[in-house]
């Protein structure tokens, strides 16, 4: 069979598509359509009138769509801001390689962010909220003259508020309304976001101790910055073990709805893993040990997930 020319269509939407994949960061497309699915999980065991499959099929897809489309703009204006601090820190993302010109990228988040709001505008006020307030807190982060990644505990704030509060409540009560028309929200959501604040400010934190170099040299005052590696690790791993331990001893008193066996064992296996990594990755390879966290960050929604449909 002949080889397809290096110009072929094939060839360049192949290459298009790669290049996308990487100006959406995929650990965070994946963290997005993890919590997006559990969601909907829960949500279909603990409301007292399951949607059809049909009815089902379209909203997880629509939430899927406009979540996804909210990563985007987030992590792609943040890359448009940033491109010779990626030059240093992250030179593989496809602005700073040379791969998707700022042009080409500002049309992508500009699509990204106009998406969701036509959506949500389908949906309603409350949807609208969300969004908006999940785009707002992205553009506050990386646009100046707020810019708001400069200052470290502004900047853990901006990403634990939108993935814990923003995504968790947001997009629980988009089903909701949409499959029984009540606001309530299910004990799990509420588990999920306690312990999605530890975990999304480990990882607010955590991301730049790679990238000490870039933000020093351009006055971005990180905790990696301002206390060191070695000191933001130990903090990390400190609100990472009161997560998990937390939701081990106190989640099966405070969430009778929820399996207990999945909770404590779910939670203590997930602890163990942690410290394991830290122990063997965290000092050779710390870019593994933070993509690490990112897993254990897809497993606890995959932990309370299956706790509420254990339970239910």
């Amino acid at each position: 069979m002949a080889r397809a020319p290096a110009s072929s269509p094939a060839l360049a939407l192949t290459r298009g598509a790669g290049i996308l994949w990487r100006f959406a960061r995929p650990h965070t497309v994946i963290g997005t359509t993890v919590s997006v699915v559990a969601l909907f999980a829960i949500a279909a065991v603990a409301l007292p009138e399951p949607p059809g499959p049909a009815t089902a099929a379209l909203h997880l897809s629509f939430t899927l769509l406009a979540g996804l489309a909210v990563n985007v703009f987030i992590v792609g204006l943040n890359q448009l801001t940033d491109v010779e601090i990626d030059r240093v820190n992250k030179p593989f993302l496809p602005i700073a390689a040379g791969d998707l010109s700022p042009r080409g990228a500002t049309w992508i988040v500009a699509v990204a962010g106009a998406l969701p709001v036509v959506l949500a505008f389908t949906q309603g006020p409350l949807e609208l909220g969300f969004v908006a307030a999940g785009l707002l807190v992205g553009a506050v982060y990386s646009l100046p003259p707020l810019r708001l990644k400069r200052f470290a505990t502004a900047a853990s704030l901006c990403i634990s508020g939108v993935r814990a509060i923003v995504v968790n409540l947001g997009v629980y009560l988009h089903f909701a309304l949409a499959f029984s028309g009540a606001a309530s929200v299910a004990p799990a959501v509420w588990a999920l976001i306690v312990v999605v604040v530890p975990f999304a400010f480990a990882i607010a934190i955590l991301k730049d101790v790679p990238d000490i170099e870039g933000d020093r040299r351009y006055a971005i005052a990180t905790f990696s910055v301002r206390l060191g590696a070695e000191r933001v690790t130990r903090i990390g791993m400190v609100a990472l073990t009161l997560a998990y331990g937390g939701m081990a001893v106190a989640g099966p008193f405070l969430l009778p709805g929820l399996s207990a066996v999945v909770l404590v064992g779910g939670h203590l296996g997930a602890l163990v893993v942690l410290w394991r990594w830290h122990a063997t990755l965290a000092q050779r390879d710390f870019p593994a040990f933070y993509m690490g966290v990112w897993k254990l960050f897809f497993a606890e929604y995959a932990i309370v997930a299956a706790a509420a449909l254990a339970g239910a």
